[in-house]
């Protein structure tokens, strides 16, 4: 592993005149190497030991147990990572802002390229939580019309990826056009107010998901993602997340 240190040196040089002015001279740049071969310092060493084993304790603690191994790249348009996500923020998130609103969260709607790391069979553990979502990202819900909505929709089927996603259904044909959609079980109202919750990196249209934008309301629930799975995960004794038919085509 190689890291580039910048050294700056900075000369001035005085002028001797009425008025004294300091100016950047020079600029000069060294690339050291920092390899194993460089011995560790054990002051240093020792000062960070208890702090490190402090956050592996924490780190290792078991939540929950998976009974299968489970990724992202085990379906076509839905996996059961994926709907382990979405229904776990849905799960947690929806209390909190139906405490706060009034309202029920309609859709939870997350992208395929946040999964950063499968789910191992055995002990989930908080270090799996944070190599599923290593980011910082917030859970906030936004205010959509159903045009909006539609256009999450055809985003969904052009981009023929296992974006997670709960409350929603679509069922595509074998040329990939839209047989249904609905929103728990009901057919989508143009008119209608929807409430999406979904990451703040994907608000701001990561992904390119630039129908996000286009809302009405924007609420934040000062709730990080990663701490969404790890309240979900604290929880369960057992997952076992499965794919279903939120998300198919019918291909006869």
């Amino acid at each position: 592993m190689k890291l580039n240190y910048l050294f700056i040196c900075f000369y001035f040089l005085i002028l001797t005149s009425c008025k004294q002015e300091n100016y950047l001279y020079k600029i000069e740049g060294k690339q050291i190497t920092i390899s194993d071969s460089i011995a560790t310092n054990p002051d240093i060493d020792a000062f960070i030991k208890p702090y490190r084993e402090h956050v592996e304790k924490d780190l290792d603690s078991v939540l929950a147990y998976a009974v299968d191994t489970y990724s992202k790249s085990d379906g076509e348009f839905n996996t059961a990572i994926g709907n382990l996500l979405a229904d776990a923020f849905y799960e947690e998130a929806n209390p909190i802002f139906k405490n706060r609103t009034g309202h029920n969260i309609d859709i939870v709607f997350l992208n395929h390229g946040g999964i950063r790391s499968i789910i191992s069979k055995g002990n989930v553990t908080t270090k799996t939580t944070y190599e599923i979502m290593p980011f910082e990202n917030m859970a906030v819900v936004v205010a959509l019309k159903g045009k909006q909505v539609q256009e999450m929709i055809n985003y969904l089927v052009r981009d023929k990826r296992a974006h997670p996603f709960s409350g929603l259904k679509i069922v595509l044909d074998k040329d990939f056009n839209v047989k249904s959609a609905t929103i728990k079980g009901e057919l989508i109202d143009v008119n209608k107010t929807y409430y999406i919750a979904t990451s703040d990196y994907l608000y701001q249209g990561g992904d390119n998901m630039n129908f996000l934008k286009t809302n009405d309301s924007l609420y934040t629930l000062d709730y990080k993602i990663r701490n969404v799975l790890i309240d979900y995960f604290t929880k369960k004794d057992t997952i076992k997340p499965v794919i279903d038919d939120r998300f198919i085509q019918i291909k006869n």
